[in-house]
């Protein structure tokens, strides 16, 4: 019988606090849903927990589940709200845009400062359409983790009926070296040797592989490479943010 009661008492909180989680998220807004900063982040594990927690223990007092989460959308509306008025308050609590491409070269310290593989860039690059990291003038990992790629001009939309053009086809390109390490396997599959590859980073006067940080090939059987010791520069770039 008693647990009969537990669970009526679990089926009626689920039927409660659901439509509450819904009103309270709605007032919340767009931006708690949409991304996810930290902040936000934290306030969504920090309901997930609370709500969890209500449904799983009958013994928890369910009007005190419901305030908490009353609260918490609250304070999240007036954190947000100081935030858009605020701009240094919101840069205290979130992460600032980081640079990890540019004109083609990975920025290698910025990379390891937000703990971001090679992959993870890579992986990026290809849902936006872009298999080539030579194509992207400036890559940037905003604050949502998410990545935002301006294109070299080169590679930027435009229309070429009105100008009797034929558009060329774009050229799929296989890491060959990452972070000084040569994948001879990819290198196979491709028909090439590494004295040709060798030979290629000569012609563009690196004489160590250990300096290199990245490396690709396309299908025009062209060389890419992003060095180890490149630095951003800073100088033809106005501050992200401030």
């Amino acid at each position: 019988m008693e647990v009969i009661k537990d669970l009526l008492i679990v089926i009626g909180r689920i039927f409660t606090i659901i439509p509450l989680l819904l009103v309270v998220t709605m007032y919340m807004g767009k931006r708690a849903i949409g991304e996810l900063p930290v902040f936000d982040f934290l306030v969504i594990i920090t309901l997930g927990a609370i709500t969890g927690a209500d449904l799983a223990d009958p013994e928890i007092s369910h009007i005190h589940t419901a305030v908490a989460i009353i609260i918490i959308g609250l304070f999240h509306k007036v954190t947000t709200t100081l935030i858009i008025k605020h701009r240094k308050f919101g840069h205290l609590i979130t992460f600032d845009p980081t640079i990890v491409i540019q004109d083609g070269q990975f920025i290698v310290n910025n990379l390891k400062r937000i703990r971001y593989s090679i992959d993870n860039v890579l992986h990026m690059l290809r849902e936006k359409d872009i298999f080539d990291v030579k194509d992207v003038r400036l890559g940037i990992i905003e604050a949502n983790g998410k990545l935002s790629v301006l294109k070299q001009d080169l590679k930027l939309s435009v229309t070429l009926e009105d100008m009797n053009l034929t558009k060329k086809s774009s050229s799929l390109s296989y890491p060959v070296i990452v972070d000084g390490e040569i994948y001879g396997n990819v290198l196979q599959k491709l028909e090439l040797s590494d004295d040709w590859l060798q030979q290629q980073l000569l012609n563009l006067n690196i004489k160590a592989i250990r300096e290199v940080f990245f490396a690709s090939v396309n299908n025009k059987k062209e060389l890419h490479v992003s060095l180890k010791n490149y630095e951003e520069d800073k100088q033809n770039l106005a501050p992200l943010s401030n």
